[in-house]
C-alpha cells in the first residue's frame, strides 16, 4: 500500500507507476520450452513494437539515475544494446558496447562467465572507460546474473565507477541479484517469481 491516500501526490504517483508497469507486463509474452525444455522465455519483442511502451520502458529504466552524473552507459551484446543506447540518450550520456569475443578491433579486457544455459566470454576495449567515469550498466534481463557480473568486472578492470545497474526484467527466483551485491544499486522494472 502506498504511503499516501487518494488525492495525495504519493498515492497518485504510485498509481501511475503501477499502471505503467501493468502496461509493460501485458506486452511480455511467455514462450514455454525456449531455448530448452523446462524454460519459460520472457519475450519482450511485443513491447519493443509498441512505441509508447518502448518509450515508457526506457523512462522507467532511466529515471532512477537522472541527475546522478552518469557519464557512460554500458550494455552487453546484443539485447543490452537495445535499451542501452536509448537510456544513454535519455541521460545525455555516451554508450559503450560490451561484445562477444572477436568483435572489437583494438586491445580488450575479457571475462569468462557462466550462463543459465552454458558459458561464454565478454570483452570491452581497454580504453573504453576511464578512471572516474560514472557508469550505468543496462540489460534487458537479469536471470542468473552471469552476464551482468561479467560486465561489471569489465567496467572495474577499466577503473571506472559503477553508479548502478538497470534491467527491464528480473527473474527473482534465479537469484542473479546475489552475484551483483558488491557492484551497487540494482533496479528492475518488471520482476517475476517462479510462479509468474
Amino acid at each position: 500500500m502506498p504511503a499516501g491516500f487518494p488525492g495525495e501526490d504519493g498515492y497518485d504517483l504510485f498509481m501511475q507507476t503501477t499502471d505503467a508497469i501493468d502496461k509493460l507486463a501485458n506486452l511480455i509474452r511467455d514462450v514455454p520450452d525456449f531455448p530448452k525444455p523446462g524454460v519459460v522465455y520472457k519475450d519482450f519483442t511485443p513491447l519493443l513494437a509498441d512505441p509508447s511502451a518502448l518509450a515508457l520502458a526506457v523512462e522507467l529504466m532511466a529515471n532512477p539515475y537522472r541527475g546522478t552524473g552518469i557519464d557512460l552507459v554500458v550494455g552487453a551484446e546484443s539485447r543490452g544494446f537495445i535499451f542501452g543506447i536509448a537510456i544513454a540518450q535519455a541521460l545525455s550520456a555516451g554508450f559503450v558496447p560490451v561484445r562477444k569475443p572477436g568483435k572489437l578491433p583494438r586491445a580488450v579486457y575479457g571475462v569468462d562467465y557462466d550462463l543459465e544455459y552454458g558459458s561464454d566470454r565478454l570483452e570491452l576495449h581497454e580504453d573504453a572507460l576511464l578512471a572516474g567515469h560514472r557508469v550505468l550498466l543496462v540489460d534487458d534481463l537479469l536471470a542468473t546474473g552471469g552476464t551482468m557480473q561479467a560486465s561489471c568486472q569489465l567496467v572495474e578492470k577499466c577503473g571506472a565507477q559503477i553508479a548502478g545497474i538497470t534491467v527491464l526484467i528480473e527473474l527473482d527466483f534465479l537469484n542473479g541479484r546475489d552475484l551483483l551485491g558488491g557492484f551497487g544499486d540494482v533496479h528492475s522494472v518488471l520482476r517475476y517469481g517462479a510462479e509468474d
